[in-house]
C-alpha cells in the first residue's frame, strides 16, 4: 500500500488514501465498524467474532491465505513436536488467539487440551521468559519467524498451525458495510489498485520495501525484506494461485466461521457469505508459489 501511494496509483484512481497504524485487529475493526476509518486490515478470526457482535465490516480482499499462527520452544527442553506439549507451560498474553484455539489444534493432533498449563505473559516478555526457561512454549506470528530464529538459533523448535491442520484465513482487508453500499465504485478502485500493488511487490520486493522504509520511521531494510518474503509465503495457497490474489474461498470461510463459533463463540450467528465479497478482484492477478 505504501508502494502504491508513493507511485501515485491511488491518486491516479481518484482516491485520497491515508495510511495509519492499526494497533491490533480489535481496534481496527472497531474503527472501521464505526466509520472512523472506511477500510482496515484485520485478522479474519477476530472479524468473524466482531461481526457476530454487530460490527459492520465486510471483507474485500484477503492478504494472509495461510494462518500466521505458530508456537515456539527450545529443542533442548526435550520437546520435538506438539505431542510433547503435555505437562508443559505455555506463556502467552491472556487474550492470545492461539490460547483460545488450542483445543482445536489439540483435537486435530489427538491430544488432551487440558494437559498443558497456560501462563499469562506480556507480549514483550514471551521471548525472554522462554530463554530463561520460565515457560516451555510460546507463540508468535510467522512474519516474525526470523527474529525467533535469530534469538534461539539451532535450539529453536517450531510448529506451524497451518501444517498441523488448523489453517484459518489471517490478515484481510475490510470495509465499512455502510460505506460499501454508498461508495461501491470507490471501494472497487481501492481494491483494484491494492491488488495490483501486492502483485507488483511479489514480483519485485525491493522497491516496495524501500517505499515502506521511506514512509515509516525506525524500520530496517534488511529486516523488512525478510519480513516481506515470509509474508509472501503466507499469501500463497492453491486458491490465491488459481483464482486470484486476495480471493476468499467460500468453503474455507464457512470452515473458519465454524471454527470461531465452536472455540471462540459467535454472539449472534449469521450467514458467513454476508461478510465477504470477491467481486472487486481482478482474476488475472494471481499469487505465485513461494518456497519456504
Amino acid at each position: 500500500m505504501y508502494y502504491a501511494k508513493k507511485l501515485g496509483w491511488y491518486s491516479d484512481a481518484n482516491l485520497e488514501v491515508s495510511l495509519e497504524p492499526g494497533k491490533g485487529s480489535v481496534g481496527v475493526l472497531q474503527s472501521v465498524s464505526t466509520g472512523l476509518s472506511q477500510i482496515g486490515l484485520a485478522d479474519m478470526g477476530v472479524a468473524i467474532g466482531a461481526r457476530g457482535k454487530g460490527a459492520k465490516v465486510v471483507a474485500i480482499m484477503n492478504i494472509y491465505a495461510n494462518t500466521a499462527l505458530g508456537m515456539y520452544w527450545l529443542r533442548s527442553s526435550g520437546i520435538s513436536d506438539v505431542r510433547d506439549f503435555a505437562g508443559k507451560k505455555i506463556g502467552v498474553p491472556p487474550g492470545d488467539a492461539q490460547r483460545a484455539l488450542w483445543p482445536a489444534l489439540a483435537a486435530r493432533n489427538g491430544i488432551d487440551p487440558n494437559t498443558v498449563t497456560w501462563v499469562n505473559i506480556d507480549p514483550n516478555g514471551k521471548l525472554p521468559a522462554l530463554k530463561a526457561h520460565a515457560i516451555d512454549i510460546t507463540t508468535n506470528f510467522y512474519n516474525l519467524h526470523h527474529i525467533m530464529s535469530r534469538e534461539l538459533g539451532s535450539d529453536m523448535g517450531y510448529l506451524s498451525w497451518a501444517k498441523a491442520g488448523i489453517n484459518p484465513y489471517g490478515l484481510t482487508i475490510f470495509v465499512n458495510e455502510d460505506f460499501l453500499k454508498t461508495n461501491e465504485d470507490a471501494v472497487a478502485r481501492f481494491v483494484k489498485v491494492t491488488q495490483r500493488a501486492y502483485g507488483a511487490c511479489v514480483s519485485s520486493p525491493e522497491p516496495c520495501v524501500s517505499a515502506l522504509i521511506d514512509s515509516v520511521s525506525g524500520l530496517k531494510p534488511d529486516n523488512e525484506l525478510v519480513n516481506w518474503k515470509l509474508t509472501m509465503q503466507l499469501m500463497s495457497d492453491e486458491i490465491s494461485r488459481s483464482r486470484a490474489l486476495g480471493y476468499l474461498d467460500p468453503a474455507r470461510m464457512q470452515s473458519d466461521y465454524d471454527l470461531v463459533a465452536k472455540y471462540l463463540g459467535v454472539a449472534s450467528p449469521f450467514e458467513v457469505n454476508t461478510m465477504f465479497t470477491n467481486r472487486f478482484l481482478d482474476s488475472s492477478i494471481k499469487m505465485i508459489e513461494i518456497s519456504n
